[in-house]
């Protein structure tokens, strides 16, 4: 790995760690972090419950959007640019705000509505033959707020790493030695 992926890679997960560490009260404890290669991974931000957990509550969902969203406002920050490094937590953040909309109910321009598909054939191209129970303009509707609670959060991970700077800086510097 370059020093430059090396770095890049540094502060995305020292980003995720800050603003998981810097939201005590939703997040997770953070047990790990590291920017040494693993299978397809170039890092990782590690955080575990302290106890099992059977349910989650909206804040502690958006605490783990927002941390994901960490290393990519880190990178805005930092280099002014974004890479693919932290795909994997787009992907996260982007699945636990659908899931929170169409699963759980828990929008607030939706409502307490399951907006699931309907499709109990099992086989390897059901996705392309998937059935919603709603229309298209709620397919975009829930597009509109799946965007909406990324960026909020994203901007939210953004203040707090410029409000925490010294400290990402430190965690990155720490992760390259």
């Amino acid at each position: 790995m370059s020093e430059q992926d090396k770095r890049v890679n540094a502060f995305q997960e020292g980003g995720e760690a800050v603003d998981a560490l810097r939201t005590p009260e939703e997040s997770d404890p953070v047990r790990k972090v590291t920017i040494i290669p693993r299978c397809m991974a170039l890092g990782a931000t590690q955080t575990l419950p302290v106890e099992d957990r059977l349910n989650y509550t909206r804040d502690q969902l958006f605490a783990i959007i927002r941390y994901a969203m960490g290393g990519r406002a880190a990178e805005d920050i930092v280099f002014d640019h974004f890479s693919t490094g932290a795909s994997n937590d787009l992907e996260t953040a982007t699945s636990w705000a659908r899931r929170m909309i169409c699963e759980y109910g828990m929008s607030d321009k939706l409502g307490p509505v399951s907006y699931g598909e309907q499709n109990s054939d099992v086989f390897l191209g059901r996705d392309m033959l998937a059935r919603h129970n709603f229309s298209e303009k709620k397919a975009e509707e829930i597009d509109n707020e799946v965007r909406s609670i990324l960026a909020g959060l994203y901007e939210e991970a953004k203040q707090i790493l410029l409000e925490n700077r010294d400290k990402l800086d430190c965690i990155a510097e720490a992760l390259l030695e």
